[in-house]
């Protein structure tokens, strides 16, 4: 084999492994999705509902509830909040008696609501969700 069929040989090999890499990532950000899509917005009001904060502090306080499992980026917050607004879920202040002038956000009445409704129209099948992940990881791992 000629050094330029062993350069096309490389490159060949190259280009596929880089798409199924490519491929990877993005099922993993079609899964992290479920989660952004699904329960972001889900769960910023009921972090909401449990007192008035800033969309940093929604982040963290995720995190801690999750135990550092679930870590939503600021970036994915901070638009989730202006469409809660726009829809009168929740109203955000200019809070500018700390050093740091930043957004603090309450929930509304009609947020409250929102988060009632939607938490009694989704449990059953997040506890359905649960079972089949439970299953399909025993089955995949060997292990409960």
């Amino acid at each position: 084999m000629d050094i330029k069929e062993e350069e096309k040989r490389l490159y060949e090999e190259y280009k596929r492994k880089l798409a199924e890499l490519k491929k990877v990532e993005k099922e993993g950000k079609a899964v992290g999705q479920v989660f952004t899509k699904g329960l972001l917005p889900l769960y910023v009001l009921y972090i909401l509902s449990l007192g008035a904060t800033n969309g940093n502090d929604i982040a963290h306080k995720i995190g801690q509830k999750t135990n550092g499992l679930w870590v939503p980026s600021t970036g994915g917050i901070y638009p989730i909040l202006k469409k809660m607004e726009k829809a009168q879920l929740v109203i955000g202040t200019w809070n500018e008696g700390n050093k740091k002038i930043q957004k603090i956000y309450n929930i509304t009445d009609k947020g409250l609501i929102e988060l009632e409704n939607k938490k009694l129209l989704l449990k059953d099948k997040m506890k359905e969700a649960l079972e089949v992940f439970k299953i399909v990881y025993k089955d995949l791992y060997d292990e409960e």
